[in-house]
């Protein structure tokens, strides 16, 4: 793909918003025009804003942007600042004369990460989901940036990936993830992603799998406080899909979380998965079609989730986790 990114989807946008001295960051994925999406939560400690409007049975039909953000549930705010920005654009769900911009979110928990979270009386966070929906492109950064910047998992610093493929039928699906998973990415104590398998053109490194996994490295090893979590996705595809399609979608892009991280939807992450359509393409075959779509997309999401801690960088803070590049090299 010419990216591989999200946005070789078309019909969409990303841009990042952060602050070193905070250590946390938000990212907004802008949709051209309003998009269907869906959602699947598997972690037992989600925080969402929203996200109750994505059940087939509601009425709004479209969203216009997703929020992610660092800060815990005070992050939250990051959609707010994303709103704002749509407002000034004219976007948004129509009531009579009023527009309400439609911008579900979630959040990762990153306040113990060593960044100066005593930001007074209100969390910096709908600013920097303004400032993201402002920066929204085609290219974007990976790594410790936007919604990534303070994130981290069990022996790794973590980060923000997207990767992309082509479905049989000309389908374009894009991944993108929020990697502050409780457990690890990487097999053991050593270089090789558990994601390996799925890996592109040498995308996360090229080590490979091991040809025989090393003493203990299917036992659960997980942050001390697992609260400190929560892995968020967004899988995005150019087909033409209903709310009930994308959540089936959704539902299969979850294989992605479990192929790329050990272990996984533990009792207090966050892990949610949303899907979206652009609809400028049109929908595959509902049954043979859908499957394909849904396998693909827990495919790139893997992908994405080793490509967020493979590019990410150390946090300038002692005892910081250092990144996978101090450890391995690139």
């Amino acid at each position: 793909m010419p990216r591989n990114l999200i946005t070789d989807v078309a019909g969409l946008t990303v841009g990042h918003a952060d602050d070193a001295h905070l250590a946390s960051g938000a990212t907004a994925i802008v949709f051209d025009q309003p998009a269907v999406a869906a959602i699947d939560v598997r972690g037992g400690g989600p925080g969402t804003r929203e996200t109750d409007l994505l059940d087939p049975a509601m009425t709004v039909a479209h969203i216009d942007a997703l929020a992610l953000s660092g800060g815990s549930a005070l992050g939250l705010e990051a959609a707010s600042g994303v709103q704002a920005w749509l407002r000034e654009q004219g976007r948004g769900f129509a009531v009579r004369s009023a527009l309400v911009p439609i911008v579900p979110g979630a959040i990762v928990f990153d306040l113990l990460n060593g960044g100066d979270k005593d930001w007074g009386r209100f969390p910096p966070y709908r600013d920097l989901g303004y400032r993201a929906a402002v920066a929204a492109a085609r290219e974007f950064a990976l790594g410790s940036i936007g919604a990534g910047l303070g994130a981290t998992t069990v022996n790794l610093k973590g980060g923000l990936g997207s990767a992309s493929a082509v479905t049989s039928a000309g389908h374009v699906v894009g991944a993108l993830a929020v990697v502050n998973a409780a457990g690890s990415v990487v097999i053991g104590d050593g270089p090789c992603f558990w994601a390996s398998p799925w890996e592109q053109e040498g995308e996360y490194g090229g080590r490979g799998f091991p040809s025989r996994l090393p003493p203990g490295a299917l036992a659960p090893r997980t942050k001390s406080g697992v609260q400190e979590s929560t892995t968020l996705a967004v899988v995005a595809t150019d087909a033409a899909l209903t709310k009930a399609q994308l959540k089936r979608v959704a539902v299969m892009a979850q294989t992605g979380l479990g192929r790329a991280i050990h272990p996984v939807h533990t009792p207090l992450d966050g892990d949610v998965v949303f899907a979206v359509a652009t609809g400028r393409k049109p929908p595959p075959d509902p049954l043979l079609g859908l499957t394909e779509l849904g396998t693909v997309a827990a495919a790139a999401l893997a992908r994405a989730i080793a490509r967020g801690v493979y590019e990410a960088t150390a946090l300038p803070f002692p005892d910081a986790l250092p990144s996978w590049k101090d450890r391995f090299g690139s």
